[in-house]
């Protein structure tokens, strides 16, 4: 199926590895001209060629180093992105999480590095992109947060408390920005990324698993399809959202989970 999102300029953070660099392989993959960041030099220029192998029509990658919760280079980085491409319809925001723990555990300072990742990243980034995206017919913000959102998981309570505010920063912009910009947020469930392969190598180190299947195994085994994500899955499901094949689709938060969770709404 043809998106129709051939010669569009995307703007990916946290996209040098993760479902980030899962939703930016998507897009290239559409012809889309992506902007690529993460922090370490080195791994986001070998992801930069990992995806210009994937880009069709002659898609352009561009790698930005930046740290996200830095405002100076938030400002750099979407400034940057806008000069190579020259126009910037769709941005999609990624961070890294917040540490788990509970809650008596979990200091003042946690709390505000956990809001300052999560939340005022993507304040500073939509306040930055917020007139290349209104321009030129408008564009797309997809958020990429977490399904703990909607069920909270136990030994998270930064990501189930502070990922709240993207969400209701999501449905805000839907309003706020419309009709020029839709937006609207990707909440994912388990997905085979490098942390969940680090993870079950970590679990067969401590004796809990035989070998790597039986851990990945573990891992879907809470899905109603009965297996963990394909990071490609999630990326997918954004480039939808960034497209026209979703025009009437706006201030959503959907889940891909692969029907882990249990809540009704």
């Amino acid at each position: 199926m043809d998106l129709g999102l051939t010669g569009n300029a995307a703007l990916v953070t946290a996209s040098s590895r993760g479902l980030g660099k899962a939703a930016a392989t998507a897009l290239v993959r559409e012809g889309v001209n992506v902007a690529i960041n993460g922090r370490e030099e080195s791994t986001l220029e070998s992801t930069a060629s990992e995806l210009r192998e994937e880009a069709t029509a002659d898609a352009r990658v561009v790698p930005i180093a930046a740290d996200l919760t830095d405002p100076d280079d938030i400002s750099r980085l979407v400034e940057t992105t806008v000069a190579a491409f020259g126009r910037l319809d769709h941005l999609v925001t990624s961070a890294g999480g917040p540490p788990s723990g509970s809650f008596l555990e979990t200091t003042d300072n946690d709390w505000y590095q956990a809001f300052d990742l999560l939340v005022m990243s993507v304040v500073r980034l939509v306040r930055e992109s917020a007139k290349p995206l209104q321009d030129d017919g408008g564009g797309t913000i997809v958020t990429i947060t977490s399904r703990s959102v909607k069920e909270a998981l136990d030994g998270l309570v930064l990501s189930n408390s502070v990922r709240m505010g993207v969400i209701g920063l999501e449905k805000t912009l839907s309003r706020e920005l419309a009709p020029e910009v839709r937006a609207n947020a990707v909440l994912p469930g388990a997905h085979e990324t490098g942390r969940i392969q680090e993870l079950i190598e970590q679990g067969i180190d401590r004796g809990e698993y035989e070998d790597y299947d039986e851990g990945r195994a573990e891992f879907g085994s809470g899905t109603a399809l009965e297996r963990i994500g394909e990071p490609i899955e999630l990326g997918e499901t954004v480039t939808f959202l960034c497209s026209s094949a979703s025009s009437y689709i706006t201030g959503q938060a959907i889940v891909v989970d692969g029907g882990s969770g249990r809540s009704n709404l």
